[in-house]
């Protein structure tokens, strides 16, 4: 899996063993588990640990560093999909916003600006999104989840609710026309 997230198979392996082991490790046990070389394991922690992955555990009458993950993996998947928005999706947004703002000279720049703009209004509302979704309590975020395509059942019926008298849509028209 982790390969196709992005990072090394090392990587990947450590942390699949960090995450099935049911007591921290410390990196001589993984490097003796995983047979790999002492400054792949270090380099693979110092990677975990700036993702923010991996937790830091001192043993009573052990000096060195053991490493474990956090037990929840609701926690984990919060985790990795805060840090790849602040590595991956929070940079191309600063990059098409300062692109946007900068004065077009052709006919290709203005469209080009165009898409660059619609581009970064599709991203803000989905982060807008996430920053809401990230504060849901754990059970809330997983029903969120469950529902999947479901959700547009939902859409439909609060579309259907605020079309009737009294209710969003015909009350809002109603006291914009006494404004008039």
């Amino acid at each position: 899996m982790g390969s196709r997230w992005g990072i090394s198979r090392t990587v990947g392996q450590i942390y699949a063993l960090l995450f099935i082991s049911d007591a921290p490790l410390n990196a001589e046990d993984i490097c003796e588990r995983l047979g790999f070389s002492r400054s792949n394991v270090s380099m693979g922690l110092k990677e975990l640990q700036a993702w923010n992955l991996v937790r830091l555990k001192h043993l009573p009458g052990d000096r060195r560093d053991h490493f474990t993950t956090p037990d929840d993996v609701w926690e984990i998947i919060r985790t990795l999909t805060e840090e790849r928005k602040k590595r991956e999706i929070d940079p191309t947004l600063s990059v098409l916003r300062r692109l946007a703002m900068e004065p077009a000279s052709s006919p290709e720049e203005v469209f080009a600006q165009g898409r660059m703009r619609e581009m970064t209004e599709a991203i803000e509302l989905v982060t807008t999104w996430y920053d809401d979704v990230k504060r849901l309590d754990t059970d809330r975020l997983a029903q969120l989840l469950r529902l999947g395509a479901k959700v547009q059942k939902v859409l439909e019926m609060k579309d259907r609710l605020t079309a009737l008298p009294g209710f969003g849509g015909r009350r809002k028209a109603a006291s914009h026309d006494a404004k008039e």
